[in-house]
This record gives C-alpha cells, structure tokens and sequence, in this order.
C-alpha cells in the first residue's frame, strides 16, 4: 500500500510542460526545436528529458553510444560496452527510491553486470549497491556530516523471454543484505509478469515477499504485496526511449522499485492512458494518468506525460 501512495503523490506532482530549455547541446549542435513544423531530418539521439523546473535527463554519447546520463543532483550513469553491447552499468549518485516525486538523501552506488545468453538475450543482471547517509550535526554545528556507509545489498535479476515471439516475459529478482563477516543469503524477492498488446507493453504484475533457502536452491514465501501497471490506448508513432540501449531501459526500470510505472519504456509507441493498482485489497482501484502526447513532423514523441524530449542529429 505504501507503493501505491507513493505514486499517487507522484501523479499529482506532475503539470503541463512548456519548457523550451536549451537549443543547443554541448557541442554547439542544434536540437529538435518545439515549435510545430521544426525537426531533424534523419538520424537521430534522444538527448534530454526535461520539465520547466528541471533536467530529468541528459544522455552523452561516444559515436553512436550513450555511454554516459547525467541526472538530478549531480548524479552519473556510466554505460561500458562490449562491442556494441552493454555490459557494465555504474551509477553514482541520488535516486527517488520510493517513488514520491523527490530525489531522496541518501547518496547511493551500485554496479550491474550484464550477462547475455548464446543467443545475444540479456538473461542475468546482478547488481552490488551500497547506500551512504550523512551523519547528523554535533552541536553547536547545524550542517550534517560527511556521507558514511548506512549499508550495502547484493541483488541478482533473472530475465525469461516467450518462447514463441522472443519478448521478455518474466523477471525474478532476489536480493540481500551485504553484511561483512556473515555469509550472503537472500531475503526477499519479487516475481514480475509482463503482457504484450502486438507489441508494446499492456500490462506488468509484480508481487513481493520473502526467500529463504540457499542462494541455488531458493524458497519463496507467499507474496504479500501485488501491484499492477497496466498501459492502455497506444498511438502509432515512435517512442523517444527506441534511440536507447534495452539493457539500459532493463536497468532503468530496476534502479528503484518505484520505476516499475516507466516500463512503457520498453515499447516502440507511446501509452496515452497509464494505471497503476494495488491487487492486495478485496475491491481493487487502479490510480489512472492520461496525456496528450505532441509529435514532430518525423512523428517522434516530443511531450507527454508533463516531460519535453529533446533530440540532437547523428
């Protein structure tokens, strides 16, 4: 229920977008413009993400790979590559953990690798996070201490694809405390279910409990919380989040339990209806969010959901 709250609150945080934020990216080369008969012509990358009070995201690139995101607070994504695959993702930095529209305190790491199946499928992302928090002042000082270690966490995602059309299908994430001196067990999991409508993604159920066992021979418990993410009324044109690596939308819907609602990020077109439901309580009610997406002439996605994209040329 907790989950759920928090997203309401994130909902009614969210307002129209009018932003026309810089033009230019940091080579001097021009943008997509707003206005309604602009555009780039050929290719492109997706470059930032912005609202009218903020950066939400801005993507650098090293020839055709983005190779680093700068977010809020300072924070910084490094994508590392194998060839033209992602294999390493870093992030140093701040994340809105509970999904309630502020960045949170607590300065967070972690490093995710990436293992791929002989077919080229992602099939394994295993992650060491560690989470850092100030120590509070010593009197008569009133400005916090320096970030110290609060705790670390070891977690392991484990991704399994529909066998007749090659989409993921399934993701079962375990994940523990990291504690010096004691051995690793995992405690908790979640089991997540994902429904393709052609496709993009309809509908994402992911339940929550607790592991017991052996990290090779696990015991999960009975879930007890249960959310749905359901995605209705696609258009046809193109998503923003096409001109980014899988891997690193995968890892961006893993950074916080909360970016289960962006899982629409996985899919070639654009929702214009989204939903969110605890199943938990007898008599469900979905919290729903609609937009009014606005497209370029090349029929890219350019606003919704109260964030501008904005895109460079390749």
């Amino acid at each position: 229920m907790k989950r759920l709250f928090y997203f309401i609150l994130l909902i009614a945080g969210l307002s129209s977008i009018h932003s026309c934020k810089d033009m230019l990216d940091d080579d001097g080369d021009p943008l997509l413009d707003l206005n309604e008969t602009g555009g780039l012509i050929g290719p492109r990358a997706l470059y930032r993400e912005i609202t009218d009070k903020d950066t939400l995201a801005e993507y650098h690139y090293s020839g055709l790979l983005v190779t680093k995101v700068l977010t809020p607070k300072g924070s910084v994504t490094d994508i590392s590559y194998s060839g033209n695959t992602v294999s390493e993702i870093n992030f140093k930095g701040f994340l809105d953990l509970d999904g309630d529209g502020t960045i949170d305190e607590d300065s967070i790491v972690y490093t995710q690798l990436f293992t791929y199946g002989p077919n080229g499928r992602l099939d394994k992302v295993s992650e060491n996070r560690s989470i850092f928090r100030r120590t509070p002042p010593v009197p008569p000082a009133t400005t916090p201490g320096p970030f110290v270690l609060l705790r670390k966490a070891k977690s392991l995602y484990e991704l399994t694809y529909d066998a007749s059309t090659a989409k993921m299908s399934s993701v079962i994430m375990r994940n523990g405390p990291d504690v010096s001196g004691t051995p690793f067990a995992f405690t908790d999991y979640s089991k997540s279910q994902y429904t393709y409508l052609g496709d993009n993604v309809s509908k994402v159920v992911r339940e929550y409990g607790t592991v017991t066992g052996p990290v090779n021979a696990p015991v999960y418990g009975r879930p007890t919380t249960r959310l749905a993410y359901d995605f209705y009324e696609y258009d046809t044109s193109i998503s923003p989040f096409t001109l980014l690596p899988n891997a690193y939308k995968i890892s961006r819907l893993f950074s916080t339990e909360a970016n289960d609602r962006e899982s629409h990020i996985l899919s070639p077109n654009n929702p214009k209806k989204a939903s969110v439901t605890d199943l938990v309580p007898p008599i469900p009610v979905p919290v729903i969010r609609i937009t009014n997406y606005n497209y370029d002439p090349q029929t890219y996605m350019r606003k919704g959901f109260g964030i501008n994209y904005i895109y460079k040329p390749f």
